[in-house]
């Protein structure tokens, strides 16, 4: 974990991109400070505010939370008192992940645990989901929000259902930041739960239009539109690479073992391919944009692909 200065009173809290669940966070240090996510754990956030605490004055009173997926929000409790901003999609649904769950998939490879079982238990191993309180937004927006703090503009824009239905990106203007939340997987393979394809490259799009300097992602290293143009590639490719699999009638996971990955296999974690392709699946059968995920089946499958890769290489 490390803290960058991406402008004048603005850091990014990173952590190196090993997996799933490490995200990032931002800081906007004007104005009684805001940030931008908390960590999936408590012991993760503790390090972040550790972190800031070398250039915050006091703790931020405002948090903002880009989405409902814990690892951005679940250390929503450290911020005792802040004002908890996030779209109202995110709010509906912010319980719909639960600690406790996480906890026990985490604790659920031991002996007698089944081979998926333990992947899914060791890409948990370094978390504690135990003491998490969910703490939800305390203000929610529909559209967009603007805030001033101490001379500082920042927007809030909805650019959802993309990733998540509640999905918000935070613009500084003036400073030429957008912290994108998970429109953004940065040399990582992307996830997406709720939303479409168009959805998701029209914001990326609009990330690119805002013609930032830095762009903070939800995941992986700081960069500029390079970014957002090469994640709405990949996310054009895999869409495009689907439909004639999906005509055939491959299943998603047989359609996956037929895609070239490509450039995008040196990506973080590319069996996450048999999200996008159930989620490109989704699309041609018509399925409404907020369709349940088997999340089972589909973990099952990554599991799979990573195998089949394997005996090949």
């Amino acid at each position: 974990m490390e803290l960058q200065e991406v402008g004048r009173d603005v850091y990014a809290c990173l952590q190196e991109d090993t997996g799933l669940g490490k995200s990032n966070s931002g800081l906007i240090n004007r104005g009684g400070g805001l940030v931008v996510d908390t960590f999936w754990d408590l012991p993760h956030t503790r390090e972040m505010i550790k972190h800031y605490a070398d250039v915050w004055p006091k703790p931020a009173e405002r948090v903002v939370n880009t989405h409902r997926n814990g690892d951005h929000c679940w250390g929503n409790q450290l911020f005792a008192g802040a004002e908890i901003i996030a779209h109202r999609a995110c709010g509906e649904m912010f319980a719909t992940e639960k600690p406790e769950a996480m906890q026990a998939l985490r604790n659920a490879g031991g002996a007698g645990a089944d081979s998926i079982m333990k992947v899914f238990a060791d890409a948990l191993s370094e978390f504690d989901f135990s003491g998490i309180e969910l703490t939800p937004p305390t203000t929610l927006i529909d559209d967009t929000l603007d805030i001033e703090l101490d001379g500082v503009k920042v927007s809030l824009i909805h650019v959802g259902p993309a990733h998540t239905a509640g999905d918000v990106i935070v613009h500084l203007p003036e400073q030429g930041v957008v912290f994108t939340g998970d429109i953004l997987f940065r040399l990582c393979t992307p996830i997406g739960w709720e939303g479409t394809f168009d959805t998701w490259i029209a914001a990326l799009d609009t990330i690119v239009a805002l013609d930032p300097k830095v762009v903070v992602p939800g995941h992986g290293p700081l960069c500029g539109v390079e970014g957002p143009n090469e994640m709405k590639a990949y996310l054009e490719y895999v869409r495009a690479e689907s439909k004639p699999l999906f005509e055939q009638g491959l299943s998603v996971l047989d359609a996956c073992k037929k895609i070239d990955v490509g450039p995008y296999a040196g990506w973080t974690e590319p069996e996450r391919l048999v999200f996008n392709v159930a989620r490109a699946y989704r699309e041609l059968r018509g399925d409404p944009f907020d369709s349940p995920i088997d999340i089972t089946e589909i973990f099952t499958s990554m599991f799979q692909l990573r195998e089949a890769w394997s005996s090949k290489s």
